[in-house]
């Protein structure tokens, strides 16, 4: 069954097999090993800062065999843990998280965008701003010239956690027989690189956007009228 509950968080020594588009494998060594309750499962080392060694993304099926977990995930591709000794299982509820808080030009950003959703480069029509998900709100849901859903993601900068964020909301939105499919849109005034490469392996666009250029055409209109 797909896995549903809370926080996990599990150290041990541990080797990690990946099979999909290639195969990659983690000899053994003492490792994090993160079960959000969304059901991704992310192996960190003690090092390399925010990135895991090697992850699956919800939705997928976390098997749990003595001391062997398989996760699966719909395309297919598997990630097998093999626990040789474990120091510490633990779970934790956090609770609702509410999302990354938006600063000031965030906040204008989305205004902006919302008000001329075709300085994104597509034909897009705005349906509304903070459109609501379980998870919270995803700043604007247009319908590009298709008819189809986009939910678009405004950041001030566009990082892994960004993306991370529309991944959940894209997750939600495409439970909805209405709107599916949605396909997701990061608009930032810079997006790191990282963060692109995260963006392409999901399907989500990503949009650099000029905010002085755009608050420009805002005075502009202002003085026309």
């Amino acid at each position: 069954m797909a896995y549903r509950g809370a926080m996990r968080l599990v150290l041990a020594r541990c080797t990690v097999d990946y099979a999909g588009r290639l195969n990659a494998h983690l000899p053994s060594a003492v490792r994090l090993i993160m079960v959000k309750a969304d059901g991704c499962v992310a192996i960190h080392a003690d090092g390399g800062a925010y990135k895991p060694l090697n992850w699956m993304n919800a939705p997928n099926v976390l098997v749990e065999h003595e001391r062997t977990w398989t996760v699966t995930n719909p395309k297919g591709e598997t990630l097998t843990i093999n626990l040789e000794d474990v120091h510490l299982d633990t779970t934790h509820d956090c609770g609702e998280d509410p999302g990354l808080a938006k600063d000031g030009v965030e906040a204008h950003l989305q205004e902006l965008l919302a008000a001329n959703p075709r300085e994104l480069g597509e034909e897009l029509v705005l349906v509304r701003r903070e459109y609501p998900t379980a998870l919270g709100p995803v700043d604007l849901l247009c319908r590009d010239a298709q008819g189809r859903a986009v939910a678009i993601e405004i950041k001030r900068r566009g990082e892994i956690d960004g993306v991370e964020q529309l991944t959940r909301y894209l997750e939600r939105l495409n439970r909805d027989p209405l709107l599916q499919p949605v396909r997701g849109m990061l608009a930032a005034q810079q997006i790191r690189p990282q963060a692109r490469v995260l963006a392409q392996d999901r399907g989500i666009g990503c949009v650099e956007v000029d905010y002085d250029r755009l608050r420009g055409v805002e005075s502009h209109e202002l003085k026309l009228f």
